[in-house]
């Protein structure tokens, strides 16, 4: 790191905060002034210099009234910040394209209200919040989302120009946050299921299954329930055809990497999402295989969260 990078990080203390609540202390605020505030100076300076020089005394006095005013608002604003206490929440994942929304506590344990205080991530749109007095207000804090896997918006511009704007307090908290972005999905078609036996049974043995039907043959089903006989007879006009059976068997889905078409890994991944989407919202088991992992068949909304999430983290190092 460059000395002037050392630097700004020691002087703006930019390393995040481990630990919680983050407490406001005067050696993490930084006030200045501001476009405002430099104008009310500079006329500040005018005024004086037209009552010396026509020893105006009530011009030297308005001016050391104004004067006092900007110090008491520059007091005011600095301590609009102080003794605030800020406690990340969990954030809930989302799909790239989406806006992650990352909650936060902010407890005031002070008498005074702390009022018009802007939190924003940086780039991202500010949010404005009133606390009460010894209150706690919870917000939710925006960040656009482009791309899968784990993110972490960075440091909190937490700011206040109260009361009069003429003076700009800051600080820069930065509480341990992260959200999981999912894939963006894609809608296509499912692949077809397979057929499993229930407990107890054998597909196609011993009459304990009843045959109800033939349907197209799709490369990720098993070659021992093709139809030969039916492919023998009319080979040459349609396509291998599979057995289908009733009773005995249920029917589960392998959203396999292998069954995506080849192509670019993303838009692979985007597929598998759309796939994990539509299967779970027909009320299918389905299990995901990728080339690092292996999910089991199962059902339900903590088993869409655990695909999604795997397939958000694949290729890194938490993968």
């Amino acid at each position: 790191m460059r000395p002037a990078a050392r630097f700004r990080q020691w002087l703006f203390r930019l390393g995040r905060d481990e630990h919680a609540p983050i407490v406001l202390t005067q050696r993490r605020i930084f006030i200045l002034p501001t476009r405002g505030g430099v104008l009310f100076l500079a006329i500040l300076l005018l005024m004086l210099t037209g009552a010396i020089n026509y020893n105006l005394s009530l011009g030297h006095a308005l001016v050391f009234l104004l004067a006092g005013i900007g110090l008491v608002s520059m007091i005011h604003t600095f301590r609009n910040l102080l003794g605030l206490r800020l406690t990340a929440g969990r954030a809930e994942a989302v799909f790239a394209g989406e806006t992650a929304h990352f909650p936060l506590l902010i407890d005031n344990p002070a008498a005074p209200p702390r009022i018009a205080l802007e939190l924003a991530f940086a780039g991202e749109t500010a949010v404005r919040a009133d606390v009460p007095p010894a209150a706690r207000t919870q917000l939710a804090l925006p960040a656009r989302t482009v791309r899968r896997g784990r993110l972490e918006p960075g440091r909190i511009t937490l700011a206040s120009r109260y009361p009069l704007g003429l003076f700009r307090a800051w600080s820069y908290p930065h509480p341990v946050l992260a959200c999981i972005v999912y894939p963006q999905p894609i809608d296509t078609p499912l692949p077809a299921p397979r057929p499993v036996a229930a407990q107890g049974y054998r597909h196609g043995e011993n009459g304990q299954e009843d045959f109800s039907g033939l349907r197209e043959r799709q490369p990720s089903d098993p070659p021992r329930h093709i139809a030969w006989k039916a492919a023998a007879r009319d080979a040459a006009e349609r396509p291998l055809l599979l057995k289908q059976f009733a009773g005995g068997a249920d029917e589960e889905l392998w959203l396999d990497w292998r069954m995506t078409p080849a192509g670019d890994p993303e838009q692979r991944l985007s597929i598998l999402a759309g796939w994990v989407l539509a299967a779970e919202a027909r009320g299918a088991r389905y299990g995901l295989l990728l080339p690092s992992r292996r999910i089991e068949p199962a059902q339900g909304h903590t088993h869409r969260n655990t695909c999604l999430e795997a397939l958000a983290l694949h290729g890194t190092q938490e993968s």
